[in-house]
This record gives structure tokens, C-alpha cells and sequence, in this order.
């Protein structure tokens, strides 16, 4: 395989055409408002790297057939100076490895391509924006000025986004989780859509049940006018979802449907990140949602009560990394008297640490190879953290919302996390020593005292006790024995 028009080829393989588009594909085979795209497989990732990191005359030639199908089916010419198309180029491994990967958005603008975006829309300053997002993300992920020729920028994207399977973020990430450096990543070219188009315009994630908490309401976040790097970044703190059901009602409820229909589709939570442009949603992908232990707990008995999966099925939506995280010690209900509250932002995983602060990743490394528990201090988190992030014990920032990729790592890690503490919060506290009560999004002075779960206390524990219990393959379960030790 080396291009594949996705939505013409429901039985597609995730491990050929990578998670990302795997779900463009599967949204599109269910007549939910995708923007067209097309992949090039994960075998394309293999042959590039055999070929000395070089695409293959073979691939450039279906890289301009692709974009010849997105251009009949919109309408659009890749970089022309009337109706042009821009495409999003995005990175995509069988298995989701959040923000470890690059993306390029906005793929396609020149100056001439500029004004023709001008001269379309009367938006001179949509032009200017988008034409600025796409030169500073280029230089990001690229590492030099795009070219003005179109056709140059995509072949130099995809080199990058093939590139970045081996960036020592995506390597940390895979040697955590135990995944293999073979097979690769796809890339998947997409349509642009614009969330910073106009007033109806937006970006924004939506968990089908929230992924933090127990409660089992949808939960997500919007942003007005943005694109969805300025969501998922952290860079800018988010509104909720409430926002966009005051302004666009039938948005929201179309969006609530959809996402009804994944859940049930896929029998799993949902991360879905969608766009709202000119007052049109449009869904990007969807994916199994990153989820704090207590979470997985919670949302495992739920779905089994709602007959949406079985008791074995519930036990598989649990890890034993999850079940331990659950078993953690939470605040006594007594500790909070008497203590200094130094913070308080929004919770992104749930979680009592008490450590050291620190203020860069390459510190909160060097910390925990000396046996200190560390807790990581950033304005903001960067996918190049990632290092610090599996290092320290808890993870705070002071901008970002609860889908950043701060937040979407440290629930995938595991880690206690608390985002948006306010800006100039966090960095005086670099030093101290703290308790990060994530669970309620507090950070206080010093070291406060702490208890021990148990099934009493915990019904959602307790029936995933009762599952293991009449389990034909329970004892083997390593769910069981983690409780064992627990208790």
C-alpha cells in the first residue's frame, strides 16, 4: 500500500494505516462530517527509513494523486491563487502516542495564497493568521523556513512527521509502554478546516465520559476562533463546553450525537477533537480516551451496567498500571486543616504526591536518578517534556486546560496533575516541598497525611472484586493479584 483515499475502505487495517486514520476512515464509513483525507501507510514509514530517510519517486507521485482527489472533491487547488486548498499533515502509529509525534497544519499557503484566502473571506487578519501559524509550526517541526512552493512544503512535512517516529519523546514514550521501534508511523493528509475563521469558528476535545473523575457526563473543552494546536498545547486556557451550547446550540447537540455514536460504536470513551467552522462542525479523529485510574475504575463497572460490555470485557478496559494508581493513598480526611493552600488549578489526574519542586524535565530526571520523588513545575508542558514527565512523581502547570497534552500524558502515565494554576503561580514554589492533592487540584506546604483505599470504603472497587471472584480466569488475572498485595 502507499496511498489509501480513506471513507472508500471500511476494512482497512489500524496496523497498515495507523490509529489516527483508522478513525477518519471509521467516522467516514459512519456519515459523520469528516474533512476528506487519504494516509500513507505505515509500510511507507519502513521503506523511507530503509532508503536513507528519503521518499520515494514512487511516493511523490501518489502524494500528488491524493491531493488530486482532495482537490476534486472540494473544489480546490493546492496552491493556487484562487479557491485554494490547504491541508493539515499529521503523524499517526497503530498505537496512540499522544503529542509524541509531529503535525504540520495549515499546509499549502505562500503569500499569493495568502491573498487569495484575503480576498475570499474580506479577513485580512484570518490570512495573516493563518499564513503566521502555518510559517511558525513549519519551523518547529521542520527545523527551517517552509518553501513557497506547496509542493516542496508537503514533501518536507511528511520527511518530518516519518522523522519524528524516532524523536527522543517518541522513543521515551514507546520504551515506557514496552512498544516496538519497528513498523513505523503513517502520515495522514487531511482538508483543512478553519476554527480561526470567524466568530463561528472554533476548536476544541470532547470526552464522551470525563476522563478524570467518576462521573459519566460528557466533558470537553472550546475554544473561540483557535485552532486545535492552541487546545491540545496548553499554550491557551479553554472555555468549557458550556460556551459552545449557549452560542451554537445545534452545533452542540450535533456534536453530542456524534459522540453517542462513537461510544456505542467503538464500546469505549472517546476523545474526539472537532473543529466548528462558520458555524459547521467537522470531526478530525477520535480515539480510546486516555483516563485517570480512578476513571477506569469508574467508567469499566459503568459501561457494564449499561450492558455495553461484559464483566470480562469491563476488566480489560482496566490495566494493572490503572489499578494500582487507584490503590495510591488519598488525603486523610483531616489533613486539610491547619495547611497552607500555595495553588489550586484544574484537576487532569487525580492523585496525592508529596515531592520536591522542580522547574525543567532534565532537572526532575536528574532528581529521581537520585532516589528524590520530584514534582514538575512548568509554565506550560511541551511533547519534549515527556522525559521529566515519566521522571517526576506529579506534574503542575500554570496554563492549559484538562485536554493539553500535559494532561492527556500524565493520565496515560499515571501521574497526579494539575494544569492552569494561574500564570506566575507555580515557579516561586521550585525548591519547596509539596502535596499535590490532584484529586481536588490543591497544592499545599509541606507534607500532609494520607490513608490507605480499601473495597469498603470504594463500591466501584468492590464490584471489580466481585468480577475477578467469579472469573473462569480470575486467579491468573493480574488485576487479582495487585488487589491481593493491596490488601
Amino acid at each position: 500500500m502507499t496511498v489509501l483515499r480513506l471513507g472508500q475502505c471500511p476494512d482497512a487495517e489500524r496496523e497498515l494505516i495507523g490509529g489516527k486514520a483508522f478513525s477518519i476512515n471509521s467516522m467516514l464509513t459512519l456519515g459523520l462530517p469528516v474533512p476528506p483525507a487519504f494516509v500513507l501507510g505505515t509500510d511507507e514509514c519502513a521503506r523511507y527509513y530503509a532508503s536513507d530517510r528519503k521518499l520515494a519517486d514512487d511516493v511523490l507521485t501518489e502524494l500528488r494523486r491524493g491531493i488530486e482527489s482532495l482537490e476534486s472533491t472540494l473544489g480546490r487547488t493546492f496552491g493556487a491563487a484562487q479557491k485554494p486548498l490547504l491541508v493539515s499533515v499529521r503523524s499517526g502509529a497503530p498505537r496512540s502516542m499522544p503529542g509524541m509525534m509531529d503535525t504540520v497544519l495549515n499546509l499549502g499557503i505562500n503569500d499569493a495564497v495568502e491573498a487569495a484566502l484575503r480576498d475570499e473571506t474580506a479577513d485580512s487578519d484570518y490570512a495573516a493568521d493563518t499564513h503566521r501559524r502555518f510559517k511558525e509550526q513549519f519551523r518547529k517541526v521542520v527545523g527551517s523556513d517552509p518553501s513557497p512552493e506547496p509542493w516542496e512544503q508537503l514533501e518536507a512535512a511528511v520527511a518530518a512527521v516519518f522523522n519524528s517516529w524516532h524523536s527522543p519523546r517518541a522513543v521515551a514514550y514507546r520504551r515506557h509502554h514496552g512498544i516496538s521501534d519497528d513498523g513505523g508511523t503513517a502520515v495522514t493528509v487531511q482538508a483543512m478546516v478553519f476554527g480561526n475563521l470567524d466568530d463561528h469558528s472554533g476548536t476544541g476535545v470532547l470526552f464522551t465520559r470525563d476522563p478524570v473523575t467518576a462521573q459519566s457526563a460528557p466533558f470537553g473543552e472550546w475554544l473561540p476562533k483557535g485552532q486545535g494546536e492552541d487546545v491540545v498545547s496548553g499554550r491557551c486556557t479553554p472555555l468549557t463546553l458550556g460556551h459552545l451550547a449557549e452560542s451554537m446550540p445545534e452545533v452542540h447537540k450535533q456534536l453530542m450525537e456524534s459522540a453517542d455514536l462513537l461510544e456505542r460504536t467503538f464500546r469505549d470513551v472517546q476523545d474526539i477533537e472537532f473543529t466548528v467552522e462558520s458555524g459547521h462542525l467537522w470531526l478530525l479523529q477520535t480515539r480510546s480516551a486516555k483516563r485517570s485510574a480512578s476513571a477506569a475504575v469508574h467508567h469499566a463497572v459503568t459501561f457494564e451496567k449499561e450492558g455495553i460490555v461484559t464483566p470480562e470485557g469491563a476488566l480489560s478496559m482496566i490495566s494493572p498500571e490503572q489499578l494500582s494508581a487507584f490503590l495510591r493513598p488519598h488525603l486523610a480526611p483531616t489533613a486539610r486543616i491547619g495547611a497552607t493552600l500555595l495553588a489550586r488549578g484544574e484537576v487532569a489526574c487525580p492523585g496525592v504526591v508529596t515531592g520536591l519542586v522542580v522547574g525543567t524535565a532534565d532537572e526532575a530526571e536528574e532528581m529521581a536518578e537520585q532516589g528524590i520523588d520530584v514534582i514538575l513545575a512548568r509554565p506550560t508542558t511541551d511533547p519534549d517534556d515527556v522525559h521529566g514527565i515519566l521522571a517526576a512523581k506529579a506534574i503542575i502547570t500554570e496554563i492549559g486546560g484538562a485536554t493539553s497534552h500535559a494532561a492527556v500524558v500524565s493520565r496515560e502515565f499515571n501521574r497526579a496533575c494539575v494544569v492552569g494554576c494561574g500564570e506566575g503561580s507555580l515557579m516561586s514554589l521550585v525548591g519547596k516541598n509539596v502535596t499535590v492533592d490532584a484529586s481536588a487540584g490543591e497544592i499545599f506546604d509541606g507534607v500532609l497525611e494520607v490513608e490507605i483505599p480499601s473495597k469498603d470504603t470504594h463500591p466501584d472497587l468492590r464490584v471489580v472484586t466481585e468480577w475477578l471472584a467469579a472469573s473462569a480466569t480470575g486467579c491468573d488475572n493480574p488485576l487479582n493479584k495487585i488487589l491481593a498485595a493491596a490488601h
